[in-house]
């Protein structure tokens, strides 16, 4: 079943992308007047200060915290890290394809490989929303410990999302020279 989904590959992206832009839209559009114009923490790639996350944290208030809480990580949050994760996966299996040596792999080691590249990530990003979620449904958990946590998932999160990226763009790259050759 894995192997099969390098063909939907293009599929897989163009719902990632929709997603994405669908996130990043209401963040710049309704999350960030909640908070003051402050960026959501998930925007935040190489982390946040304890004091930052607070700051966020009391700008949005109970009220923005719930909206956020509901329309971003009950909602989106919930599908994109899984979507994005399946995308992956299949680019990589698509892109491995175009190259002798991956091919020559039995099918299930390329599924394994795939999955294994990609699985690091999809797990610190939900561990990474979880943290987040707790923080906004319960501003009492919020102290410089579980800030800290958050912050340190959340640039786990962008570093192993960094290694599949890596991958599918040296496949894309050493099959682009293969069939100039």
């Amino acid at each position: 079943m894995i192997l099969r989904m390098s063909r939907h590959a293009a599929a897989l992206c163009f719902a990632s992308a929709a997603v994405f832009i669908a996130m990043t839209a209401m963040e710049f559009f309704y999350f960030r007047s909640l908070s003051g114009g402050l960026p959501s923490l998930d925007m935040r790639f190489a982390g946040f200060t304890p004091d930052e996350g607070m700051a966020w944290l009391t700008a949005l208030g109970r009220r923005g915290g719930e909206i956020i809480l509901v329309w971003h990580y009950l909602t989106f949050d919930l599908l994109f890290p899984a979507l994005l994760s399946v995308t992956m996966v299949s680019l990589i299996l698509a892109t491995g394809r175009r190259l002798k040596n991956f091919r020559a792999m039995p099918s299930q080691l390329q599924s394994l490989l795939a999955v294994v590249l990609v699985l690091p990530y999809t797990l610190a990003d939900y561990a990474q929303n979880i943290a987040v979620a707790r923080l906004l449904s319960d501003f009492l958990s919020a102290n410089p410990d579980s800030l800290s946590f958050a912050s340190s998932l959340i640039v786990t999160k962008f570093a192993l999302l960094a290694i599949p990226l890596a991958v599918i763009a040296a496949f894309t790259l050493v099959g682009l020279r293969r069939r100039q050759t």
